[in-house]
């Protein structure tokens, strides 16, 4: 006990010391104020913990954290085109058109078979949705010629950039299960669009199917 006044006399004017001492005179406040933490803690744990009946508020945890960087996708379809056709008809006259806009960090064009996609990445100080509209804005006063006739940019959907989480094909099975041929393009594309698209629509959580091919 002295060694502790002791140690109390040399650091009291200090803001540790004071906290010591407070601690040390006060035991039941520290005490009440431990298990109110505790109990806190238990209450808020994202955990399913039986409470005996007594209403909990469970703090959200996601699974996989959304550290993507704050973008828009702009998807332009041209079909039965080269995917270098693609690159200097739709991807550079866009990707050079979208430059302009404010807040802009960085834009990464993909040119493939039938259609392109540019990632427009903008600055994390930018408001996800005030980009959107600003994107819009452009798409919709591009000079006359800039893409071919009948070519029309649309703007992904409002999700994140870990939006695009599931790639998938259609593809014809015979009655072993194993792949074969003989099924129209024209025949998976509507089962894609009339079927498989409306299903996946219904799931939680997803925002958009975007069909290729």
């Amino acid at each position: 006990m002295k060694n502790k006044k002791l140690l109390l006399n040399e650091d009291g004017d200090g803001i540790l010391g004071a906290i010591i001492s407070f601690c040390l005179h006060n035991r039941l406040i520290v005490g009440l104020l431990l298990l109110s933490i505790i109990g806190g803690g238990i209450m808020t744990a994202p955990f399913d913990w039986d409470v005996g009946g007594i209403p909990r508020s469970q703090v959200p945890v996601d699974a996989i954290p959304d550290i993507g960087e704050n973008q828009q996708i702009v998807f332009t379809k041209w079909s039965g085109r080269s995917p270098q056709d693609i690159e200097y008809q739709i991807s550079y006259p866009l990707t050079s058109a979208l430059l302009g806009v404010p807040g802009i960090k960085s834009i990464r064009s993909y040119s493939m078979f039938g259609f392109s996609s540019i990632y427009v990445v903008f600055s994390e100080k930018v408001e996800f949705y005030w980009s959107r509209t600003r994107i819009l804005e452009k798409l919709n006063s591009l000079p006359v010629g800039t893409l071919p006739e009948g070519v029309r940019p649309t703007l992904g959907s409002d999700a994140t950039p870990l939006g695009q989480v599931f790639w998938y094909t259609l593809e014809g099975q015979d009655k072993d299960g194993q792949p074969t041929g003989g099924w129209d393009p024209d025949e998976l594309r509507s089962i894609q669009d009339w079927q498989v698209r409306y299903e996946l629509m219904a799931v939680p959580g997803v925002a958009e199917v975007s069909s290729i091919g």
